[in-house]
């Protein structure tokens, strides 16, 4: 969905959940659908692209790595609930 970077004073796109089966994994999908959302949001003039990962999923994380992603260590999330 959209959101807005006061940092960059721009649109953003961010990205709730991305799941790809076990089954269709290293077939290139993941790629494919985060470079679409990449060039989704570079079209629309949109400042950046986040999502957010466990960190204990090393997987997923060398993957988004690969790609150039960066993780950045300085961020947490906060939520209330109810």
């Amino acid at each position: 969905y959209t959101n807005f970077s006061t940092f960059l004073a721009k649109p953003g796109l961010y990205l709730e959940d991305l799941y790809v089966r076990p089954a269709h994994r290293r077939s290139g999908l993941g790629k494919a659908l985060l470079i679409a959302l990449a060039q989704l949001a570079c079209e629309r003039g949109y400042g950046r692209f986040d999502w957010t990962v466990l960190n204990w999923n090393e997987d997923a994380i060398r993957f988004y790595e690969k790609l150039g992603a960066e993780v950045l260590p300085d961020w947490r999330i906060c939520r209330l609930t109810g």
